[in-house]
Parts: C-alpha cells; structure tokens; sequence
C-alpha cells in the first residue's frame, strides 16, 4: 500500500490553518508541487515499444519559422532497455563531460591569445534509447535523413560518413558524399578552414601543406573525455524543418569514437563562427530556442530557428537575462547567476553574482560548492520526514521512496540578473537512480572547487521555452509544456 504524502484532511480546520501560517512564519512563501512517484518513465515495465527509428519529423512552418522536433534519444530504439542501468551509466557519463568541460575552460582562460531573416522549428525528441540523456533533432543532408545530439557547448556540426575508418554503431545509414550532386570538398588554402582554426584551435594536416590548393581540411575534434571525431571539412544541403540551405559547412567524420550514442551525429549550436548559429546568421538572424521535453510517454518537444514567437505555446511571458560577455570563453552561452530560492527560501551565497554556463548537453546542474550547500540544507529543512538513502555517483542527497505514491516537493528556482527566473519543472528535481524509487536523488550536484564556473544542465531546463538571442546578446527563459 502506498502512502500519501500529504496533509491528513480529517485534522480539524484549526490545525490547518495553525500548520499554514507556521509554514509561512518558517519558511516564506510555501511553494511546493506534487511528483507522482510511481507514474512515470522510470516505472518498471514490461516493455518499451515507444518507436523504431530515432528520426523525428517536421512540425511545419509559421509565418515566419520553421520547426523540428525533438526527443531524448533513449526513447527512439523501439526496444525493451534496462533504465536503472542506462540512467547509473549516465550520471558517470556526464560527470566526464563536465569534467571535460572544465578543462577546455581552464585552458581556455589561462591563454592569452583569443580563438580566433527567417525562421526554422525542428522536432527535438529524447534520446534516452540511445544510451544518453541528450537530445535529438532530424534534419536532411545531402536528402538524407540525419540524427543529430543537440549541443550549445559545441560549435561543429559533424555526421559519420563512408567511407568510414573506424565509426560507433548508429541507427540508419552513413552519411554517403559519393552520391550527393550537392557535397563540396572544403580545402586547406580556404578561408573557411582557416575559420575552422581559429575557432577550435585545431592546425590539423593543414598547417604543414602551405597551402597547396587541392589538400583536403581535415578537422580533429576532441571532447576530452576520450570522445573524438576526424574527418574531412566539407559543404553541403541541409534541410532544417522546411527551410534548406546551400553550402552548409560540416564536418565529414571517418574516424569517431565515444558518448555519442546511436544518432548520426551532433549539432553545433555554439557562438563561434563555424556553428550551425553563425552559419546561418542572415537567414535567422542569430536567434534559436527549444522547449526540452520530460521523459514521460515519450513526449517530444521542439527546436526552432528565428525570431518568431508565434511558435512558442507559453502562457506567461517571457523573462530575458543578459548574456555574459567573456572573449576568453565566446563559445559558451554564460548567464550571471544572482540568487536561487527553495520553496520561496531565498538562499544567501559569497558566490552568487558569478558567471553560469547553461548547456544542452550537460544533464545535471553542477553548482559551486557554496551554492550547493546552501540549496541541500534547505531542500532538505523542507523536504523532511523521508527515509534517506546512500548517494551515488555525483549524488549525495537521496532518499528511499518507494513507500510512497504523491509526494510534495519544494519548488526550486534559479535568479538571474533582470530578475529572469528558471522555475525548475517538477520532473527535474529528482533523479530517479532505480526506477524502483528505492534510490532517488536530488538531481543537482556540486563542483569540486568554488573556482570553477557552474553549469545548468538539461535535467533542469525540461518543460522550459530557452530562448537564446545572440544579437541582441540575451537569453529567454519561460515555462512551457514541452509535448508535442
């Protein structure tokens, strides 16, 4: 028998009102939200059937944009999969991309020499069939369908491509330029590969052909975390949603390796000048956002290019922070994170006021030590009475749930300067490290040092429209429900 983590109603109405105004006196404003507990994706079931391609659809085009959707990339394989073993495996996976991460910051921070209109919505689809917690889009290359890992943090589109040296196992078929009338060889003594240089630091064969005309740019990129992709710099087609694009730059890769699951490969959504966002600065005039769905049903939600808010399915309005400017790291998307709250609870931190990565490709939110503390001794004043559990991994604040069917959890909110606030959904508070709710984790963790620049990850931004306007240098932030 499950039991109801709620107020008992039978108590007389005196006690109620006692109990309120206690709260109040306490804690603020009692803000909190109901999680069923048992009622949700990592439910254990019999099978998961969800679909059998990763590939999403186009959602259509609106006046001005048009929009792709998308799915978290665990829920496309269309086969049965063990989701306490994928969702261990991936808490360790993301803990080395962070890690990774916060080596490119330190090396690019501790280095003196910088590196140097219309609209399109895509489906964005979960990707948690495919051994990851990212997110996915589909878009046309050369005609041919591709499945690509969503990332801000990257800035190179790239897809695996035959001939293939050595390439990780994907659903669908490679990339294949011999039969594209469209696919152009990019070479060593173009601009655009000195581009490629400038904005990944990567000489590659180039630099040693002194130019010679018919030397093909190869391109290295490397994750740091043992994840890598070689290939060739080429252009070609690509079709987003329903608006298509000649002469696209990316990456041909013949030699990957790493997290990248079964997609075809990644989409660079990141400020340097060889991201799919400078590419296509004039068509949609550097503005895209995505609403990132939670895991249930199979939900899918949606990645759109351009200005158009037509296309947003918010019922409030829309909040914008300014984006941080830091020439040492403008590849990254950085927000100043001024304040957070826990149920109402204003929280007090030395660190707040710094700069705050905010990444699609990263799940778990890491905050600076000082932050973090703060944010579990209140979660934890209000979220008491629980059984507690061992943490795990990068988890240390968990709890023994499965005695329970509705719980009542204090709403987390993070404040960024211009007041705009990211009201974390009820689905990202939680990480749910057996689906049996034995082992059930606050899904926000802390960094290793209070030097190292903070995170926001995906599990966090779920069931939120992110808007990021790279002109008017901005990002928006609203709650939305992401199922398409």
């Amino acid at each position: 028998m499950f039991k109801k983590a709620t107020l008992n109603l039978s108590l007389a109405p005196l006690l109620l009102v006692f109990l309120f105004l206690l709260s109040c006196v306490v804690h603020g404003v009692d803000e909190k939200k109901i999680l069923s507990v048992h009622n949700n994706i990592w439910s254990p079931k019999k099978s998961y059937e969800a679909s059998t391609s990763c590939f999403s659809r186009s959602l259509g085009k609106g006046r001005e944009s048009t929009t792709l959707e998308m799915k978290h990339r665990e829920l496309c394989s269309g086969k049965t999969i063990d989701l306490g073993k994928k969702m261990r495996r991936a808490l360790l996976l993301d803990n080395i991309r962070v890690q990774s991460l916060q080596l490119k910051i330190k090396a690019m921070t501790s280095s003196t020499t910088e590196q140097s209109v219309s609209e399109t919505q895509i489906p964005l689809t979960s990707g948690i069939k495919l051994e990851s917690l990212n997110y996915i889009v589909t878009v046309e290359l050369g005609g041919k369908n591709m499945s690509l890992i969503v990332d801000t943090g990257s800035d190179l589109t790239w897809v695996q491509c035959q001939p293939c040296r050595s390439c990780y196992n994907q659903q669908g078929p490679l990339y294949d330029p011999s039969v594209s009338s469209s696919y152009k060889t990019v070479f060593c003594n173009s601009s655009t590969c000195q581009d490629l240089v400038a904005a990944t630091s990567n000489s590659g064969p180039c630099g040693g052909n002194n130019g010679v005309v018919k030397t093909p740019c190869e391109y290295v990129v490397s994750y740091g975390d043992g994840s890598y992709t070689r290939g060739d710099l080429a252009s070609e087609s690509i079709l987003l949603g329903d608006t298509k694009l000649e002469n696209f730059v990316f990456g041909c890769g013949r030699n990957n390796k790493g997290l990248f699951g079964g997609s075809s490969g990644l989409m660079g959504l990141g400020r340097s000048s060889v991201s799919l966002v400078s590419q296509t600065l004039k068509t949609f005039n550097g503005v895209f956002s995505y609403c990132l769905p939670s895991l249930e049903d199979g939900a899918s939600g949606s990645l759109s290019f351009g200005n158009d808010s037509s296309v947003y399915t918010n019922s409030t309005s829309v909040s914008y922070t300014p984006l941080v400017q830091n020439p040492q790291l403008r590849s990254f998307y950085i927000l100043n994170l001024t304040g957070a709250s826990i149920g109402g609870v204003e929280l007090k931190s030395s660190s707040f006021g710094r700069g705050i990565l905010i990444d699609s490709g990263t799940v778990i939110t890491r905050l600076p030590p000082s932050i973090y503390k703060a944010v579990k001794i209140e979660f934890l004043k209000q979220f008491s009475g629980f059984p507690t559990a061992p943490g795990y991994s990068i988890l240390d604040t968990c709890f023994n749930l499965t005695s329970y069917e509705d719980i009542s959890i204090p709403i987390i909110k993070m404040i960024f300067q211009g007041n705009a606030e990211l009201e974390v959904d009820v689905t990202g508070v939680f990480y749910f490290v057996k689906p049996d709710a034995s082992l059930v984790c606050l899904a926000l963790a802390s960094l290793s040092y209070e030097n190292e620049v903070g995170i926001i990850g995906n599990y966090q931004q779920k069931n939120q429209r992110v808007i990021y306007d790279t002109t008017q240098e901005r990002l928006g932030i609203v709650g939305e429900n992401c199922r398409v």
